[in-house]
């Protein structure tokens, strides 16, 4: 008998073999008692796994703290760091490496995310990015509202790539492009500077669509946007793209505040 149960053991391998005989015991002796009871078990455990589960991908997703800054030169994204962490405006320069932070979130659960500002030169900002995107709960996509329609092409490359790197991780980051600068009088609305990014997103997609991902070639990011045979729009994504306006500068010189409210509130929704 002891020769029949090792060899059940062996043949299960791990813990699994070792706990089945006990586990067939109990089931034989449930179904004769009381049928019933069994499914009752059953349910139980089915219950007790799902919580197990469940808290897994809870404590996954919470370890997942940082949201990216990212965007071309010039974009503002350095000065919404600085004004997310101190509320205070200050001459920033062309950076050439990262800068990271906590940042308590406003809301009563007294959260803290890291921001990290990621370089926007050309030349740095996918290496940047390919390092940082396994712990982006969030990403900022800025955009300088005032200089977008001269930009627009490199906006919508750089966004393009971004966009499919993000939709090939395994918890997809929340995504928001921010459309910055909007104290200066031509700068062009959220819903403008969406409008013209889907047109740019789609003409990308035709001349792109056989391209892998430039960031990441192993992940298993779509060969395109959107949906083959129409037009692209960010709602056809399985990620939720969100716009808003803002301000880093403010509307009334250096020393004013800040025009970033709805940033605020969007990083204490997706904390």
């Amino acid at each position: 008998m002891a020769s029949a149960d090792s060899r059940r053991v062996g043949d299960g391998g791990g813990a699994g073999g070792t706990f089945q005989p006990y586990l067939d015991s109990l089931r034989q002796e449930l179904q004769q008692r009381d049928p019933t009871l069994l499914s009752v078990v059953v349910a139980l455990l089915a219950v007790l796994l799902t919580l197990v589960f469940w808290k897994f991908i809870r404590s996954r997703r919470s370890s997942q703290r940082a949201v990216l800054l990212v965007g071309l030169c010039d974009s503002g994204k350095t000065l919404l760091f600085v004004r997310l962490l101190t509320g205070l405006y200050r001459d920033t320069q062309t950076s050439i490496t990262d800068s990271s932070a906590a940042y308590r979130v406003n809301n009563n659960r007294g959260t803290s995310l890291t921001l990290i500002d990621l370089p926007g030169h050309e030349s740095l900002r996918l290496q940047f990015l390919e390092r940082f995107k396994a712990s982006a709960r969030a990403i900022v996509f800025v955009v300088d509202s005032a200089s977008f329609q001269r930009e627009v092409k490199d906006v919508a490359e750089f966004l393009y790539q971004v966009l499919l790197d993000s939709m090939g991780l395994k918890n997809t980051p929340s995504f928001l492009i921010a459309c910055n600068k909007q104290d200066i009088t031509m700068a062009k609305s959220a819903k403008l500077i969406q409008q013209q990014l889907e047109k740019e997103l789609n003409t990308l997609r035709v001349t792109r669509s056989a391209a892998p991902s430039t960031l990441d070639s192993s992940s298993a990011a779509p060969a395109q946007l959107g949906k083959k045979g129409k037009e692209f729009e960010f709602s056809q994504l399985p990620l939720k793209v969100e716009f808003l306006e803002c301000s880093a500068k403010g509307g009334r010189g250096d020393t004013s505040s800040a025009d970033i409210q709805d940033l605020e509130k969007w990083l204490a929704k997706i904390a």
